[in-house]
């Protein structure tokens, strides 16, 4: 691919006029978040900050949009019983939710974060969803994508959920191309390599999962994605962690947003395609948008943090020409 054929100037503008958004989260989780000074193997440790929130990445995502200002609901499978005192902050803050009802308990996960940015996390696997549970989350999403902008279909799937879920939601979409986004991973995502959908947002190493390529430079990113676009995706997201991100649609952007008080990377990605989707969700300014949104998102210690400010937005360094042959793990350094 020609670098000069991808220049891109970067332009100013606003985000987009504020539309719905659907997210569906097929095993959402209750996000315990624990702060100590250094996590050390075999010794007992104290620590000294604790939470828990209601979470799972469309749930994120949903609460990200909501706390920028933006609307969003959430379609997520759960216990009623269990869930109640943790779903009814979200409906204050105005993310509207859609619980869909099941046996068995949602999953706690565990975020130790150490006083020098580092994060480790422990995930537990979710709840059994039965066959009609199943069917039931994928027509309460359908049914509630009808008067929206997106559907974002994302995180992991919960035992008893088929590998093809997502596949599933696709077929039964009837404007997939132009509305679902996919953000999961493993055998989930690789199922989804040749359905159509309208945005797709792999990490580095998702991405190379699915190529079976090795991607050292800028431009190995670019072509892998270009590949997946030849087999129905749209546009392509992908997110490189501390180096930053490359949209791939019908034109190449890549910018970065250095933090130097980084707190918590759980949620970022979350954080990240939110951004982008309130940004336009095409080129350089949604890019923008996407990578202060994330920005915001780390440097909190909650999986979703304050909205971005625009210290965040100012601190977004964009390249007008992409360098291609630049390393990704050197990208803007």
């Amino acid at each position: 691919m020609d670098p000069a054929s991808r220049a891109t100037p970067v332009r100013e503008l606003p985000n987009c006029p504020s539309a719905l958004i659907t997210t569906l989260t097929p095993n959402p989780s209750i996000d315990r978040t624990l702060s100590i000074g250094h996590l050390e193997r075999g010794e007992v440790l104290r620590a000294t900050t604790a939470s828990a929130e209601f979470a799972g990445k469309g749930v994120n995502l949903a609460r990200v949009l909501t706390t920028n200002g933006h609307q969003a609901q959430a379609v997520f499978p759960g216990n009623p019983d269990g869930l109640a005192d943790l779903i009814a902050p979200l409906n204050k803050a105005g993310t509207q939710t859609h619980l869909v009802a099941i046996e068995g308990t949602v999953r706690t996960n565990l975020t130790i974060i150490e006083d020098d940015g580092t994060t480790t996390k422990i995930n537990e696997s979710g709840p059994h969803l039965s066959e009609s549970a199943c069917d039931a989350l994928l027509d309460t999403a359908v049914k509630h994508a009808a008067d929206s902008q997106w559907l974002v279909a994302s995180g992991s799937l919960p035992p008893g959920a088929p590998a093809d879920f997502y596949v599933q939601l696709a077929t039964r979409l009837s404007d997939a191309t132009e509305k679902l986004v996919i953000d999961t991973s493993g055998t989930a995502l690789a199922r989804m390599a040749h359905t159509p959908c309208a945005v797709a947002k792999p990490n580095l190493e998702e991405l190379a999962s699915l190529t079976a390529k090795p991607l050292w430079t800028l431009g190995d990113v670019v072509d892998a994605a270009g590949e997946l676009q030849r087999h129905g995706w749209g546009t392509v997201l992908v997110s490189l962690g501390g180096s930053g991100a490359v949209l791939v649609d019908d034109q190449v952007s890549y910018g970065n947003s250095p933090a130097s008080d980084i707190r918590n990377t759980v949620g970022a990605g979350d954080a990240l395609l939110a951004g982008f989707l309130a940004g336009g969700a095409k080129g350089p300014t949604a890019l923008r948008n996407a990578l202060a949104w994330a920005r915001a998102a780390v440097r909190s210690t909650d999986t979703v943090g304050p909205p971005c400010t625009a210290e965040d937005q100012a601190a977004v360094t964009m390249s007008a020409d992409v360098p291609l042959e630049m390393s990704v793990g050197q990208a803007l350094r």
